[in-house]
This record gives C-alpha cells, sequence and structure tokens, in this order.
C-alpha cells in the first residue's frame, strides 16, 4: 500500500523537491511576483497539456498543438483588430473581442477534427498525421501575417492574460476551470471511460461497442480547441500575436503529461498528473532562467527530464 502511494506521489514529491533545490540556489525563487509569473506561465501548458492528455491516453499523439496556438492567436488578433473584408460583396465585418476568441476555438476544433478524422479514417499513425498538420498550421500562420506580428489589440483584450481577478492572475483561473471540466469528463462520463478503454486495448473496446472513431475524433477536436485557448491566453498577454509563437510548445506538452505519470503506450494516467508535471517544467524553466543557465543548456537539461521519464515510464510496466 505504501509503495503504490509513494508511486502516485512520485511527480508531487519531485515537484517539491525541485522547488526545494531552486529555492536554495536563488533566492528570487519564492518571491511573490516570481511565483505569480510561474503561474501565468504555467497556466498555457496546463491548458494544452490537459488536451493532450487525453490524445496520449488513447495511445495517440498531437505534435500540432504548438503550430495550432500561432495559427489560433493570428486569427483571433486578426479577427480583433482588422475584421473580414468580403471583397465580392464590398462588406467589411468587425468582431468584438468574444467573437474574435470564439472564432480561434472553433479554428483550433476545426484542425484538431480535422486531425482526427485523417487519422481514422486513413489509419494513419497520430504521429504522421499530427506532424503534417504541425508543418501545414506552421505555414498557414506565416502566410496569414506575412511574418509581421498583429499588435496593439487594446488593454481589455490584454485583461484576459495580464489581469487580476480576486487576487489571482486570470489565465491560473482559465486553467483551473478547464481542467476541472476535463477531470469531470475523463473520470465521471462514459465518455471518459471510453478513452481509457481505447487506450488500454482498442480492439477490445471495439468488440464491446465503443464508437472509435467518434470517440478519437471529439478527443483531437478537444485538443485543437486546447491550444486555441493557451494562443489566446498567450497573444492576450504580450497583447500582440507573434507568427512564431508556439515553437517547441508540444514538446512541453508532452514532458508535462509524460512525467505527470500518464503512459506513452496509452490506458493509464490522470489529468492532475499532468498539472503538476506541467508545474514541474514550468519551475525548471523559471529556475534554470533564474540562476542564468544558458538557453542551450535548457533545451538540453529539459530533453534530459523527457528522456528519463519516459525511461521510468517503461520501466513501471514492466
Amino acid at each position: 500500500m505504501n509503495k503504490e502511494l509513494l508511486k502516485k506521489s512520485q511527480s508531487l514529491i519531485a515537484l517539491l523537491l525541485l522547488c526545494i533545490v531552486i529555492s536554495i540556489l536563488s533566492d528570487k525563487f519564492l518571491s511573490a511576483n516570481n511565483i505569480w509569473n510561474v503561474l501565468r506561465q504555467i497556466s498555457v501548458n496546463v491548458c494544452i497539456s490537459t488536451g493532450m492528455t487525453l490524445v496520449v491516453l488513447m495511445a495517440g499523439i498531437d505534435l500540432s498543438v504548438g503550430s495550432v496556438l500561432a495559427f489560433t492567436s493570428v486569427i483571433c488578433a486578426g479577427l480583433l483588430k482588422d475584421g473580414i473584408t468580403i471583397g465580392a460583396l464590398n462588406i467589411h465585418v468587425g468582431f468584438t473581442i468574444f467573437g474574435s476568441i470564439l472564432a480561434a476555438i472553433i479554428v483550433g476544433l476545426l484542425i484538431g477534427l480535422f486531425n482526427g478524422f485523417v487519422i481514422t479514417k486513413f489509419s494513419l499513425p497520430p504521429f504522421v498525421a499530427t506532424l503534417a498538420m504541425l508543418t501545414i498550421a506552421r505555414g498557414a500562420t506565416m502566410l496569414y501575417t506575412q511574418g509581421i506580428p498583429i499588435s496593439n489589440l487594446g488593454p481589455k483584450f490584454e485583461y484576459i492574460g495580464s489581469g487580476w481577478l480576486i487576487g489571482i492572475p486570470v489565465p491560473v483561473w482559465i486553467s483551473i476551470l478547464l481542467v476541472l471540466l476535463v477531470v469531470f469528463i475523463s473520470q465521471k462520463t462514459a465518455f471518459g471511460r471510453h478513452i481509457y478503454a481505447i487506450g488500454g486495448n482498442e480492439k477490445a473496446a471495439f468488440l464491446s461497442g465503443i464508437n472509435i472513431q467518434v470517440t478519437k475524433l471529439i478527443v483531437y477536436g478537444i485538443s485543437g480547441m486546447m491550444a486555441a485557448v493557451g494562443g489566446i491566453m498567450v497573444t492576450s498577454r504580450l497583447n500582440s500575436a507573434q507568427p512564431n509563437a508556439g515553437a517547441s510548445y508540444e514538446l512541453d506538452s508532452i514532458a508535462a503529461v509524460v512525467i505527470g505519470g500518464t503512459s506513452l503506450s496509452g490506458g493509464i494516467g490522470t489529468v492532475t498528473g499532468t498539472v503538476i508535471g506541467a508545474a514541474i517544467i514550468g519551475v525548471l524553466n523559471n529556475g534554470l532562467v533564474l540562476l542564468n543557465v544558458s538557453p542551450f543548456w535548457q533545451q538540453v537539461v529539459k530533453g534530459l527530464v523527457i528522456l528519463l521519464a519516459v525511461i521510468i515510464d517503461r520501466k513501471s510496466k514492466k
């Protein structure tokens, strides 16, 4: 029993030890400003990783989330700032903040659904299908912006990423609400049980009457929407949509999922574990910056952490 509890708590223990080590090495780590800054940064990865968790629980992967984040962010910013002009009808349609955010989330949903459709319809490996979408979405982002940031989106929009609500940053509230929603879906609904069943044994899930294709479509759609929400938060905080936004976010997301205890083989893991994994990645990133570690070495360290997490995952399954 104690061993089982220790196994379930290993990610949380690792987070606490990491915080202790960094706080000893840097007196700036535990300052209020730094803690809130870390939580804001973690919020974006939490949103993306929450959707990624559902995908990995089905033994899938979504490498396109970083590029989807970038594309949906420029869509949101472009619609908010310039709206849409229908040249043939000489009509210009403006967008409110709510309208532009909704449009970006719908675009993220559609991209995710397309990923799921390609994977299920043509039996493509998720790695290949989402890798292709990674390139497509990044190229579409550059085409839409011509490589130029879309900036000055207004203080009301900026509030989403930089504002405070009841003493807590707005992005933290957003991530908390999304995590609670996905935890409910994955743990308390038949749909959530279907996700675990597919990841555990897809053939058995099919024979038990689960609609594999529909479930995968919905899960990849959720992943696309979560990436879009992350893009909106990043854009709002910077008050600017950057064409190169989201680079390597897919790696941080996968790292958070694996470090949080979700098996890459599917069927095992929780969203709450992923939140802890995202916190570990965020604290590690912040600590390396505070310690003036070269950005190049930061990439090396994160890669080693991911490798170690996968090794532990494999060892625990044997």
